[in-house]
């Protein structure tokens, strides 16, 4: 009986390493071009994730720095500057600016942004935005800081 046993169970190893020999050939030989491009698929997937991770640290490590400066403004204005104020109209007239710019350079000191200007002006943002870019250019300006600056450096503005 144990004889048989043997017998039996090498015929069944046998039987089992050919199935399997036969199954590594027929996965191996014959499909070897779908195995190859899942490899490469693979090897450029994981290279890609890889350099965007690489890609996307880098950015994370540049900073933005913000410098705040408080500026005092005094509540109220002595007794003795209580006069009104008149603008320079020569050197409004020499500009070139119109009044309608003084009037929006006046909204921008005042801290308005260009919709509320818009707003209160009755025009559209676009039209606050030309009278802004050509005042701008006008007072030699970048932004909107730099043009209330000039502004009263020329006498314009208050």
């Amino acid at each position: 009986m144990k004889r048989h046993a043997l017998i039996f169970g090498l015929v069944g190893g046998l039987l089992i390493a050919t199935l399997q020999y036969t199954e590594y050939r027929f996965v191996i030989i014959e499909h070897s071009v779908e195995l190859y491009g899942a490899l490469v698929a693979i090897l450029f997937a994981t290279f890609g994730i890889w350099l965007g991770l690489r890609i996307t640290r880098s950015r994370e490590i540049i900073r933005e720095t913000v410098v705040v400066r408080k500026v005092l403004v005094p509540a109220e204005a002595p007794a003795s500057a209580q006069t009104p104020f008149a603008p320079n109209t020569s050197h409004q007239q020499t500009l070139g600016i119109a009044a309608r710019e003084i009037e929006i350079l006046t909204l921008i000191a005042r801290g308005f942004s260009n919709r509320e200007i818009a707003t209160q002006l009755f025009v559209s943002v676009n039209t606050v935005k030309t009278h802004c870019a050509r005042t701008f250019d006008k007072l030699g300006a970048a932004r909107r800081t730099q043009a209330v600056q000039r502004g009263k450096e020329l006498g314009l503005l208050p």
